[in-house]
């Protein structure tokens, strides 16, 4: 059911973003203690704004007034990704070549499931990160998550 939602989520906002310069990063349909959260997460080159969360806020209340695909009450939430932003997309890889990232697998790699480092290479078969001077290559069908992370 959450991946039909974020679906028609995604047909009902995309032409709004396309047509105004924003980049569709995720969307999740969760239920978190009893209420359910519609979050539409949001980028554009040089950063979002609340006034464009703003914006994309409004015309997606009117589309989802509309069409009524949820049949749940939920609150809708428009945000930009943040710092920590998730790698999804092969385009969001890509990006983030020479950035710090934190990478988890389904299973272990070399005895490890989670890779704090630099992002070094990807290409769509594989994601190499760099820990201190040792690179991990990994398989990206065993990625279970990746996003940009904050260096300390």
């Amino acid at each position: 059911m959450s991946t039909q939602i974020k679906s028609i989520v995604e047909e009902l906002v995309r032409p709004f973003l396309d047509e105004n310069g924003f980049e569709l990063v995720d969307i999740e349909y969760v239920k978190e203690g009893g209420n359910w959260f519609l979050r539409v997460y949001v980028d554009k080159e040089g950063g979002i704004d609340i006034d464009d969360c703003g914006r994309i806020s409004e015309y997606l209340s009117v589309q989802l007034d509309e069409k009524d695909p949820i049949e749940d009450a939920y609150f809708l939430e428009v945000s930009s990704p943040g710092a920590e932003r998730p790698l999804k997309k092969t385009q969001d890889f890509y990006k983030a070549v020479g950035e710090h990232v934190f990478v988890t697998t389904y299973e272990p790699i070399d005895k490890l499931k989670e890779f704090e480092g630099t992002l070094v290479s990807y290409d769509e078969q594989t994601v190499v990160v760099e820990i201190g001077k040792k690179k991990f290559t990994i398989p990206a069908d065993k990625v279970a998550s990746a996003r940009l992370a904050i260096k300390f």
